[in-house]
């Protein structure tokens, strides 16, 4: 199990899951690893479509 405190940095995280868990569970690391890249791959999409969100919510209030 892993203690995740809060006020913890991202980078310190991800070293934690990515190089640490290696040595302490190798598979559950791999698939640990495929996630993160994922969401790495991911990442530019899901702040594009929160730029979006957030200027069409600006923009619906300052018409009505």
């Amino acid at each position: 199990m892993i203690l995740i405190l809060p006020f913890l940095k991202v980078t310190t995280v991800h070293k934690d899951v990515s190089e640490r868990l290696q040595k302490i569970n190798p598979v559950l690391a791999l698939e640990v690893r495929k996630i993160l890249d994922e969401n790495k791959a991911e990442r530019h999409i899901r702040g594009g479509m929160a730029t979006k969100m957030k200027y069409s919510h600006d923009k619906e209030q300052n018409v009505g």
